[in-house]
């Protein structure tokens, strides 16, 4: 099968089509043809070799977020049949690019899975697994008072945009610090307060909780009270100890009901998602590039 491979630690160029092995369906598991791959910062950061834990060495293949059709199932997976639609996550942690979503054959668990609602179509899908669980789950590690205030740096971006909604409709306040020029679809996420990304942090609040999605670091931390919580979406430095404030680094688990439920309020409406571009498999370098880029109002997605 074709895929896209990282060929050697760099920029955009090092991405290459390349012929892979196709993969082999095994007890518990689905093949699924991928129809869209969200383009993650993840994806950028491995590309550069910038990768939690002992280095990967090239060649390897990116993407997490992945929707498609069934097209096998191994034993004991019953309740999906070919042709059917569903949409999951690679566990690229765990796979280290064996194999991943930029390509056009995945083989995953079961379990990775769920299906796509019918009036939902495969970009769209492909854009929830990773963030929308990323954002649900760092939720969940600031343990929040009823009616807290939160500020969600990064509300223009995929794990920013859900956490702000997600924080909303479970009551809280929520400030969210959005790109210049998307101020009105960030306010329609149901947030009190938009914030240019030129503000000082510092100069906000204190308040109790912040996820800091981007993440910038100190600014964000400065706009913490002390005793209150912080979340980040990659490594920042230590805050003062005596500060006496929780910070937590959100690192992704797979959660298939939280998913499914996810992609259902997507579906529904009840949650936004953006898809800023589509682009061709085949010119992933040109999709690195245009996330590297910045100032998009969504995600890229690979499509066939």
């Amino acid at each position: 099968m074709r895929a896209v491979a990282v060929t050697a630690v760099g920029g955009p160029e090092v991405l290459r089509l390349v012929e892979w092995p196709e993969p082999v369906v095994g007890p518990g598991q689905v093949l699924v043809r991928v129809r869209a791959a969200s383009v993650n910062p993840a994806d950028l950061g491995s590309r550069a070799g910038v990768v939690v834990g002992a280095p990967i060495a090239p060649p390897f293949v990116l993407g997490w977020d992945f929707a498609g059709e069934v097209v096998g199932c191994g034993d004991g997976v019953t309740d999906l049949r070919p042709g059917g639609r569903v949409a999951g996550m690679v566990t690229w942690y765990e796979t280290r690019g064996a194999f991943g979503a930029y390509a056009e054959l995945v083989s995953v668990d079961r379990d990775s899975v769920v299906p796509i609602p019918d009036d939902l179509d495969p970009a769209a899908a492909a854009t929830v697994p990773l963030n929308a669980l990323t954002a649900r789950q760092a939720l969940s590690l600031m343990d929040l008072a009823p009616g807290s205030t939160v500020l969600v740096n990064g509300v223009s971006g995929g794990v920013g945009g859900f956490a702000a909604q997600l924080a909303a409709r479970a009551g809280h306040r929520v400030l969210a610090v959005a790109g210049q020029g998307d101020e009105e679809w960030v306010r329609g996420l149901g947030v009190a307060e938009v914030l240019p990304r030129t503000t000082d942090l510092a100069t906000v609040g204190p308040v109790p909780a912040v996820l800091d999605a981007v993440p910038v670091g100190a600014p964000a931390a400065a706009a913490v009270a002390d005793g209150g919580v912080l979340v980040t979406t990659r490594p920042t430095p230590p805050v003062d100890p005596a500060r006496g404030v929780r910070q937590h680094l959100v690192l992704i688990r797979l959660d298939q009901p939280m998913l499914a439920e996810l992609m259902a309020a997507v579906a529904d409406g009840s949650l936004r998602t953006r898809v800023a571009a589509t682009v061709p498999l085949t010119d992933a370098a040109h999709a690195h590039r245009l996330v590297e880029a910045g100032g998009l109002r969504g995600k890229v997605v690979l499509v066939p």
